[in-house]
């Protein structure tokens, strides 16, 4: 009898179309099913693939993703954000962080938040995931280096992100233990035209025949640059970027670059929220995801000294 009225009710609601109500599930279980990704933009390479790939690893762990844009890269923008956590049905957040933030003592995740950070230097306080920013950049220098190199241009990105300092202090480290001079840094903001100028005053300095670009996009602007100048590559200058973006073997010349596994990022920071959520602790450190040179044809070893 039971299990007849049971199947009848079931009938009726597939003849109805009824479904069941998530939130009211989600209120009675104390759980959402759903994580947060809190972000300054979309706009770069490095946080559109990072959320792309949180995004798939949270389906396949049955979750969806919802996310809190912060209206600007300050403080207070973040507290902004941090404040709103309350009124959101999630189970916990994942910060993309590329400033440095994070280590202000004033800024704090609200007690009984489960959070991991991406992309920033918070590990002895906050759990976080990154790639290994200075062993990539290290990668990048050491290659043109051992090509014969004299020594290496670098043009990185912008003065606050936590990525460019990471690359442009292993790029100058590496050249000073190389017994190489270190040049003057080129300062982009990761888009192709700023990596343009740079390229531009680079391309006048007939010394120049490295260029390690803190990303593709720039990379990409260094190498239109150079075309313009009438400096070639590599026969004249090696150009190396950081990210390998799908487009980065369609260049021309075809990029050298860093490969950085955006999709082990995306599945660390999913694993590692959900680890928290499940076991309800917080445990602070850094995993840091390795990174890959990927060689091709934008570097050769220096042109010859011209005779005579």
């Amino acid at each position: 009898m039971v299990e007849t009225t049971r199947q009848l009710v079931l009938d009726a609601m597939q003849q109805l179309g009824y479904r069941p109500n998530s939130a009211a599930r989600a209120l009675k279980r104390g759980e959402f099913r759903t994580l947060g990704v809190i972000l300054f933009t979309l706009a770069t390479t490095g946080n559109s693939r990072t959320v792309e790939a949180i995004a798939a690893h949270a389906a396949q762990e049955g979750y969806a993703i919802t996310l809190v844009p912060v209206a600007s890269p300050t403080r207070d923008g973040v507290l902004g954000a941090f404040t709103r956590l309350g009124e959101l049905a999630v189970d916990g957040f994942i910060v993309i962080m590329e400033v440095h933030l994070l280590h202000d003592a004033n800024l704090t995740i609200p007690p009984g938040v489960q959070a991991v950070v991406v992309d920033s230097d918070a590990g002895d306080r906050f759990p976080v995931v990154d790639t290994d920013q200075a062993d990539g950049a290290r990668q990048a220098v050491r290659h043109l280096l051992e090509l014969g190199h004299r020594t290496v241009w670098h043009v990185t990105g912008p003065e606050a992100s936590y990525a460019a300092s990471r690359r442009a202090q292993a790029w100058r480290e590496v050249l000073t233990d190389a017994g190489a001079p270190v040049p003057p840094i080129e300062r982009g903001d990761w888009s192709a035209l700023s990596g343009y100028a740079a390229g531009r005053r680079l391309a006048a300095n007939p010394d120049c025949t490295a260029i390690f670009a803190a990303n593709d996009q720039m990379a990409l602007g260094v190498l239109r640059a150079l075309h313009e100048s009438g400096r070639r590559v590599p026969q004249d200058v090696s150009v190396v970027g950081f990210d390998d973006i799908p487009d980065a073997a369609g260049y021309l010349p075809p990029l050298t670059t860093v490969h950085q596994d955006f999709a082990e990022v995306g599945r660390r920071c999913v694993h590692g929220l959900l680890s928290q959520i499940r076991d309800a602790r917080v445990v602070p450190g850094t995993v840091l995801v390795p990174t890959t040179l990927i060689e091709r044809a934008s570097t050769a070893p220096p042109p010859s000294p011209q005779v005579g």
